[in-house]
């Protein structure tokens, strides 16, 4: 069997290969991080090495070794290896990979990277030829699969969820690249600081192959034998964290800064705020759902929220950062600070389903301003009673929901904040509706 990570081209021979490229694991023990699909007696690795193979869908952040494992698929299975890009193919392309498998006697595993981005079309092409076995198909995804990818795609695979590669595994990477004589910098007899390495795994964040990019920019640019912790600072300099503006992990970090501001954890939230800045998000993006926090989550118990979370945006949008960037952080921890309630949040979507479903039904005419002898005629405004008028300001007993509608009661104080008094002031009220009716 032809080397999957070589090419007999004698042109394409001469083509610069990056180290990523280079140190690609040749059997599992090479590979990081992934010990719960690939570790001894693992499902995966046992269905791989006795050749009881399905297609499936690798799901999980960039470099933590999808292409890597679809090429050890079709080398242990002795397959032909085909690959195509979601991001640069299209249905011609989909059918020149499958002419190709058809043309092969043997198996073919077709590898699709960032098959997700195949519109419903593209990923149907796919289906009758996994079903009739011309192809293994292989799918590699960095979005959730249930959301991106077709059912019908999704019955016929099984999905194995990749995970971020851990800082140790980072720095097992780092060291073979360095000691590898054959396919790594081993010939330039390279070192590397503690403090440099510490710096270079952590700016990696869990993928293997941006470590291996850093070290190589860092051993090309190195004057001496050691690649010290001020060059490696130069280099990941413009490295951002991982961080999709319209993928999972945009929604996962959004939502945990929403549940920890609402589990009233300052440092968490924070936490999450922090890492959202610093892998790009767009603040004025995180301004807008914090104001949304101080609606759902803390609510009248503390209406200052609302105004905290109002200001941080403001003084974002007049001081940009990172000035900005502090007061809306100020507000996230006033938040996480706060009284919390969802009684309004609870209470207007009650509301909202009573108005959807009962339809349009008429004001009360005694609710209807009468502005003219006509309307006065018939019966706007009749018996209205003018609340400034009576008692404590309350028209006890008064009927302001549609006369076909019995009165609900949509909005429940909770025992926090501002809203303890509110509902010792509706109990007031109440007991002054009952005592009309009596």
């Amino acid at each position: 069997m032809s080397d999957l990570f070589s090419t007999d081209s004698p042109v394409t021979e001469k083509r610069f290969h990056p180290l990523a490229d280079r140190m690609r694991p040749v059997n599992f023990d090479q590979v990081v991080g992934q010990s719960h699909l690939l570790g001894k007696d693992k499902p995966l690795r046992l269905a791989i090495e006795s050749n009881q193979l399905h297609s499936m869908l690798f799901w999980g952040p960039p470099g933590t070794g999808k292409t890597t494992i679809a090429r050890l698929i079709a080398r242990y299975s002795d397959a032909r290896f085909l690959t195509i890009s979601a991001v640069l193919s299209g249905i011609k392309d989909i059918r020149e990979a499958i002419d190709q498998a058809r043309q092969y006697q043997g198996q073919t595993v077709l590898f699709v990277d960032e098959v997700h981005r195949f519109n419903k079309s593209q990923q149907d092409a796919f289906l009758p030829y996994i079903e009739d076995g011309t192809i293994l198909f292989v799918g590699a995804t960095t979005e959730n699969p249930s959301f991106e990818l077709n059912n019908a795609l999704l019955s016929r695979t099984r999905t194995y969820v990749l995970k971020p590669i851990s800082f140790d595994d980072i720095e097992q990477v780092i060291k073979r690249a360095l000691s590898d004589r054959e396919n790594g910098l081993g010939k330039l007899e390279l070192r590397i600081s503690e403090d440099a390495c510490q710096i270079l795994i952590r700016a990696a964040d869990g993928d293997a192959r941006r470590a291996l990019t850093f070290l190589e920019i860092s051993g090309d640019l190195v004057e001496s034998k050691e690649i010290d912790a001020t060059l490696v600072r130069e280099v990941v300099a413009q490295g951002l964290r991982r961080f999709d503006k319209k993928g999972d992990l945009f929604y996962e970090q959004i939502s945990a800064l929403h549940k920890s501001v609402r589990g009233s954890d300052p440092d968490a939230a924070l936490y999450w705020f922090c890492r959202m800045i610093d892998g790009g998000c767009d603040p004025i993006y995180i301004a807008r759902r914090v104001v949304r926090m101080a609606v759902e989550d803390i609510g009248i118990a503390d209406p200052r929220g609302l105004e905290m979370t109002l200001y941080g945006w403001q003084t974002y949008e007049r001081l940009g950062s990172p000035e900005g960037e502090l007061a809306i952080a100020q507000g996230i921890v006033y938040l996480a600070c706060a009284a919390k309630s969802n009684a309004l949040y609870l209470a207007y979507n009650m509301a909202m389903q009573d108005a959807q479903e009962l339809g349009s039904l008429d004001v009360p005419k005694h609710l209807r301003n009468a502005p003219n002898q006509f309307m006065k005629s018939q019966g706007y405004g009749e018996n209205y009673r003018y609340a400034h008028d009576e008692a404590d300001a309350f028209a006890a007993d008064e009927n302001y929901f549609p006369e076909e509608m019995e009165a609900r009661r949509y909005y429940r104080p909770v025992n926090r904040g501002l809203e303890i008094k509110i509902a010792e002031k509706l109990d007031y009220l109440r007991a002054k509706n009952k005592s009309a009716r009596e």
